[in-house]
Protein backbone atom coordinates (compact mmCIF):
# COMPACT_ATOMS: atom_id res chain seq x y z
CA UNK A 1 0.00 0.00 0.00
CA UNK A 2 1.12 3.58 -0.65
CA UNK A 3 2.35 5.61 2.30
CA UNK A 4 -0.10 7.75 4.25
CA UNK A 5 1.58 10.91 2.96
CA UNK A 6 1.15 9.75 -0.63
CA UNK A 7 -2.52 8.92 -0.05
CA UNK A 8 -3.10 12.25 1.65
CA UNK A 9 -1.47 14.18 -1.20
CA UNK A 10 -3.54 12.25 -3.75
CA UNK A 11 -6.72 13.00 -1.81
CA UNK A 12 -5.88 16.71 -1.66
CA UNK A 13 -5.32 16.66 -5.40
CA UNK A 14 -8.70 14.98 -5.90
CA UNK A 15 -10.49 17.43 -3.60
CA UNK A 16 -8.60 20.49 -4.80
CA UNK A 17 -8.01 21.59 -1.22
CA UNK A 18 -6.29 20.82 2.07
CA UNK A 19 -9.52 20.86 4.06
CA UNK A 20 -9.95 18.28 6.82
CA UNK A 21 -13.51 17.90 8.09
CA UNK A 22 -13.62 17.30 11.83
CA UNK A 23 -16.30 14.83 12.86
CA UNK A 24 -17.21 15.85 16.42
CA UNK A 25 -20.83 14.72 16.73
CA UNK A 26 -22.55 16.45 19.64
CA UNK A 27 -26.24 15.45 19.90
CA UNK A 28 -27.04 18.77 21.57
CA UNK A 29 -26.04 20.48 18.33
CA UNK A 30 -27.65 18.03 15.90
CA UNK A 31 -30.19 19.25 13.34
CA UNK A 32 -33.78 19.48 14.47
CA UNK A 33 -35.39 16.09 15.05
CA UNK A 34 -32.12 14.16 15.44
CA UNK A 35 -31.03 12.55 18.70
CA UNK A 36 -27.99 10.62 19.92
CA UNK A 37 -29.15 7.44 18.20
CA UNK A 38 -28.86 9.25 14.88
CA UNK A 39 -25.11 9.83 15.24
CA UNK A 40 -24.20 7.54 12.34
CA UNK A 41 -26.83 9.10 10.08
CA UNK A 42 -25.55 12.56 10.97
CA UNK A 43 -21.89 11.77 10.34
CA UNK A 44 -22.61 10.01 7.06
CA UNK A 45 -24.68 13.02 6.02
CA UNK A 46 -21.76 15.35 6.74
CA UNK A 47 -19.39 13.15 4.75
CA UNK A 48 -21.86 12.95 1.87
CA UNK A 49 -22.09 16.75 1.83
CA UNK A 50 -18.36 17.47 2.13
CA UNK A 51 -16.24 14.60 0.78
CA UNK A 52 -15.95 16.15 -2.68
CA UNK A 53 -13.88 19.03 -1.24
CA UNK A 54 -12.22 17.29 1.73
CA UNK A 55 -8.68 15.94 1.72
CA UNK A 56 -9.40 13.98 4.93
CA UNK A 57 -11.86 13.53 7.77
CA UNK A 58 -10.99 13.51 11.46
CA UNK A 59 -13.37 11.69 13.82
CA UNK A 60 -12.80 12.75 17.42
CA UNK A 61 -12.77 9.69 19.69
CA UNK A 62 -14.26 11.49 22.70
CA UNK A 63 -17.50 12.44 20.96
CA UNK A 64 -18.16 8.83 19.99
CA UNK A 65 -17.02 7.30 23.28
CA UNK A 66 -19.29 9.67 25.22
CA UNK A 67 -22.27 8.03 23.55
CA UNK A 68 -21.31 4.60 24.85
CA UNK A 69 -22.15 1.55 22.78
CA UNK A 70 -24.17 3.63 20.32
CA UNK A 71 -21.19 5.86 19.61
CA UNK A 72 -18.62 3.10 19.43
CA UNK A 73 -20.70 1.10 17.00
CA UNK A 74 -21.39 4.22 14.96
CA UNK A 75 -17.67 4.97 14.68
CA UNK A 76 -16.92 1.47 13.42
CA UNK A 77 -19.73 1.60 10.87
CA UNK A 78 -18.77 5.12 9.80
CA UNK A 79 -15.15 4.20 9.07
CA UNK A 80 -16.23 1.08 7.19
CA UNK A 81 -18.60 3.15 5.04
CA UNK A 82 -16.25 5.99 4.10
CA UNK A 83 -14.93 6.35 0.54
CA UNK A 84 -11.66 4.41 0.20
CA UNK A 85 -9.84 7.45 -1.21
CA UNK A 86 -10.74 9.67 1.79
CA UNK A 87 -8.08 9.35 4.53
CA UNK A 88 -9.34 8.99 8.11
CA UNK A 89 -7.39 10.60 10.95
CA UNK A 90 -8.42 9.23 14.34
CA UNK A 91 -8.17 12.09 16.83
CA UNK A 92 -7.54 10.08 19.99
CA UNK A 93 -4.38 11.76 21.35
CA UNK A 94 -3.02 8.51 22.72
CA UNK A 95 0.03 8.79 24.96
CA UNK A 96 1.28 5.69 26.74
CA UNK A 97 4.17 3.23 26.57
CA UNK A 98 4.96 -0.45 26.21
CA UNK A 99 2.17 -2.95 25.74
CA UNK A 100 -0.46 -0.26 26.33
CA UNK A 101 0.73 1.85 23.40
CA UNK A 102 1.00 -1.29 21.27
CA UNK A 103 -2.61 -2.18 22.04
CA UNK A 104 -3.75 1.38 21.30
CA UNK A 105 -2.01 1.11 17.91
CA UNK A 106 -3.61 -2.26 17.20
CA UNK A 107 -7.03 -0.90 18.16
CA UNK A 108 -6.71 2.07 15.83
CA UNK A 109 -4.98 0.52 12.83
CA UNK A 110 -5.89 -3.17 12.91
CA UNK A 111 -9.40 -3.01 14.35
CA UNK A 112 -10.83 0.37 13.35
CA UNK A 113 -8.75 0.56 10.18
CA UNK A 114 -8.01 4.30 10.31
CA UNK A 115 -5.26 5.83 8.19
CA UNK A 116 -3.65 8.02 10.86
CA UNK A 117 -3.86 8.90 14.54
CA UNK A 118 -2.94 11.76 16.87
CA UNK A 119 -0.43 10.89 19.61
CA UNK A 120 0.85 12.78 22.68
CA UNK A 121 4.66 12.37 22.74
CA UNK A 122 5.21 13.53 26.34
CA UNK A 123 6.50 10.09 27.38
CA UNK A 124 9.09 10.06 24.62
CA UNK A 125 9.88 7.73 21.74
CA UNK A 126 8.33 4.80 23.64
CA UNK A 127 4.93 6.44 23.25
CA UNK A 128 5.36 6.98 19.51
CA UNK A 129 7.17 3.95 18.13
CA UNK A 130 4.32 1.40 18.40
CA UNK A 131 2.26 3.61 16.08
CA UNK A 132 5.11 4.60 13.79
CA UNK A 133 5.98 0.95 13.14
CA UNK A 134 2.91 0.81 10.90
CA UNK A 135 4.76 2.07 7.84
CA UNK A 136 1.64 2.74 5.75
CA UNK A 137 -0.09 4.76 8.50
CA UNK A 138 0.32 8.37 9.63
CA UNK A 139 1.14 9.58 13.15
CA UNK A 140 0.53 13.22 14.14
CA UNK A 141 2.40 14.26 17.28
CA UNK A 142 1.05 17.09 19.43
CA UNK A 143 3.47 20.01 19.18
CA UNK A 144 1.84 23.48 19.43
CA UNK A 145 -1.85 22.93 20.00
CA UNK A 146 -4.69 25.39 19.41
CA UNK A 147 -6.10 25.72 22.93
CA UNK A 148 -5.81 28.92 24.97
CA UNK A 149 -3.56 27.51 27.70
CA UNK A 150 -1.26 25.49 25.43
CA UNK A 151 1.61 27.78 26.32
CA UNK A 152 1.58 26.66 29.98
CA UNK A 153 4.03 23.96 28.96
CA UNK A 154 4.55 24.18 25.22
CA UNK A 155 6.13 27.66 25.33
CA UNK A 156 8.51 26.97 28.22
CA UNK A 157 12.05 28.01 27.21
CA UNK A 158 14.33 24.98 27.20
CA UNK A 159 18.08 24.89 26.63
CA UNK A 160 19.52 22.19 24.36
CA UNK A 161 20.33 18.84 26.01
CA UNK A 162 23.75 18.77 27.60
CA UNK A 163 23.75 22.42 28.61
CA UNK A 164 21.82 22.19 31.86
CA UNK A 165 24.85 21.77 34.11
CA UNK A 166 26.98 24.45 32.48
CA UNK A 167 25.95 27.68 34.24
CA UNK A 168 26.53 30.71 32.08
CA UNK A 169 27.30 28.65 29.01
CA UNK A 170 23.88 29.21 27.48
CA UNK A 171 22.24 32.61 27.32
CA UNK A 172 18.46 32.86 27.48
CA UNK A 173 18.37 33.89 23.82
CA UNK A 174 19.77 30.46 22.93
CA UNK A 175 16.88 28.53 24.44
CA UNK A 176 13.97 27.21 22.38
CA UNK A 177 10.34 26.67 23.43
CA UNK A 178 9.40 23.14 24.35
CA UNK A 179 7.23 22.69 21.25
CA UNK A 180 10.29 23.43 19.11
CA UNK A 181 12.22 20.66 20.87
CA UNK A 182 9.29 18.29 20.33
CA UNK A 183 9.28 19.05 16.62
CA UNK A 184 13.06 18.71 16.31
CA UNK A 185 13.08 15.34 18.06
CA UNK A 186 10.11 14.16 16.00
CA UNK A 187 11.98 14.95 12.81
CA UNK A 188 14.98 12.98 14.12
CA UNK A 189 12.68 9.98 14.60
CA UNK A 190 11.12 10.64 11.22
CA UNK A 191 14.41 9.94 9.48
CA UNK A 192 13.81 6.34 10.53
CA UNK A 193 10.03 6.08 10.25
CA UNK A 194 9.08 8.56 7.53
CA UNK A 195 5.42 8.74 8.59
CA UNK A 196 5.38 11.34 11.37
CA UNK A 197 3.62 14.69 11.24
CA UNK A 198 2.78 17.36 13.79
CA UNK A 199 -0.33 18.98 15.24
CA UNK A 200 0.07 22.75 15.02
CA UNK A 201 -2.76 25.11 15.96
CA UNK A 202 -4.15 27.69 13.56
CA UNK A 203 -4.62 30.03 16.51
CA UNK A 204 -0.84 30.53 16.74
CA UNK A 205 0.24 31.34 13.16
CA UNK A 206 3.77 32.46 14.01
CA UNK A 207 4.47 29.22 15.85
CA UNK A 208 2.89 27.33 12.96
CA UNK A 209 5.39 28.91 10.57
CA UNK A 210 8.26 28.00 12.89
CA UNK A 211 7.15 24.40 12.97
CA UNK A 212 7.08 24.28 9.18
CA UNK A 213 10.65 25.57 9.13
CA UNK A 214 11.67 22.74 11.46
CA UNK A 215 9.86 20.07 9.43
CA UNK A 216 10.83 21.20 5.97
CA UNK A 217 8.95 19.94 2.93
CA UNK A 218 6.76 16.87 2.60
CA UNK A 219 5.83 16.53 6.28
CA UNK A 220 2.10 16.91 7.02
CA UNK A 221 0.93 19.40 9.61
CA UNK A 222 -2.54 18.86 11.06
CA UNK A 223 -3.86 22.33 11.85
CA UNK A 224 -6.92 22.60 14.15
CA UNK A 225 -8.49 25.80 15.39
CA UNK A 226 -10.06 27.31 12.26
CA UNK A 227 -13.68 28.40 12.53
CA UNK A 228 -15.17 28.28 16.03
CA UNK A 229 -11.78 28.71 17.73
CA UNK A 230 -10.96 31.80 15.67
CA UNK A 231 -8.10 30.62 13.45
CA UNK A 232 -7.95 31.86 9.87
CA UNK A 233 -7.97 29.34 7.02
CA UNK A 234 -5.94 31.34 4.48
CA UNK A 235 -3.32 32.29 7.04
CA UNK A 236 -3.02 28.68 8.18
CA UNK A 237 -2.37 27.52 4.65
CA UNK A 238 0.14 30.28 4.00
CA UNK A 239 2.04 29.66 7.25
CA UNK A 240 1.76 25.88 7.35
CA UNK A 241 2.25 24.73 3.77
CA UNK A 242 5.60 23.58 2.47
CA UNK A 243 7.33 25.31 -0.44
CA UNK A 244 5.07 23.47 -2.89
CA UNK A 245 1.91 24.66 -1.12
CA UNK A 246 1.21 21.18 0.26
CA UNK A 247 0.73 19.31 3.54
CA UNK A 248 -1.00 22.02 5.56
CA UNK A 249 -4.08 19.99 6.47
CA UNK A 250 -6.48 22.46 8.05
CA UNK A 251 -9.23 20.99 10.20
CA UNK A 252 -12.68 22.60 10.42
CA UNK A 253 -15.30 21.03 12.66
CA UNK A 254 -18.10 23.02 14.25
CA UNK A 255 -18.23 25.68 11.53
CA UNK A 256 -19.29 22.91 9.12
CA UNK A 257 -21.14 20.51 11.41
CA UNK A 258 -23.29 23.26 12.92
CA UNK A 259 -23.80 25.31 9.77
CA UNK A 260 -27.51 24.53 9.67
CA UNK A 261 -30.10 22.86 11.89
CA UNK A 262 -33.16 22.79 9.67
CA UNK A 263 -34.28 20.22 7.11
CA UNK A 264 -31.66 21.57 4.69
CA UNK A 265 -28.74 21.06 7.10
CA UNK A 266 -26.76 19.04 4.57
CA UNK A 267 -26.93 21.87 2.06
CA UNK A 268 -25.61 24.29 4.68
CA UNK A 269 -22.79 21.91 5.61
CA UNK A 270 -21.89 21.54 1.94
CA UNK A 271 -21.85 25.29 1.39
CA UNK A 272 -19.69 25.87 4.47
CA UNK A 273 -17.22 23.17 3.42
CA UNK A 274 -16.98 24.61 -0.07
CA UNK A 275 -16.24 28.07 1.32
CA UNK A 276 -13.41 26.74 3.45
CA UNK A 277 -12.11 24.54 0.64
CA UNK A 278 -11.87 27.56 -1.62
CA UNK A 279 -9.69 29.29 0.96
CA UNK A 280 -7.58 26.15 1.36
CA UNK A 281 -6.93 25.42 -2.30
CA UNK A 282 -3.30 24.46 -2.85
CA UNK A 283 -1.45 26.59 -5.41
CA UNK A 284 -0.80 23.35 -7.28
CA UNK A 285 -4.47 22.34 -7.34
CA UNK A 286 -6.24 25.70 -7.57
Amino acid sequence: MDSFNARLAASAQRAGSWLCVGLDPDPEQFPDGMEAEHVLEFCLGIVEATAHVAAAVKPNAAFFEALGRTGNEALEELIAALPPDLPVIYDAKRGDIGNTATKYAEAAFDELGVDAITVAPYMGRDSVEPFARYADKGVFLLARTSNATAGDFQDLPIAPPGSYFLPGAMGLKETRPLYHHVATKAMEWNREFGNLGLVAGATYPDELAKLRSVCGDGVPLLIPGVGAQGGDARTSLAKGADKNGHFALVNVGRAILQAGKGADWKAHAKAAAERFAKELASPKTA
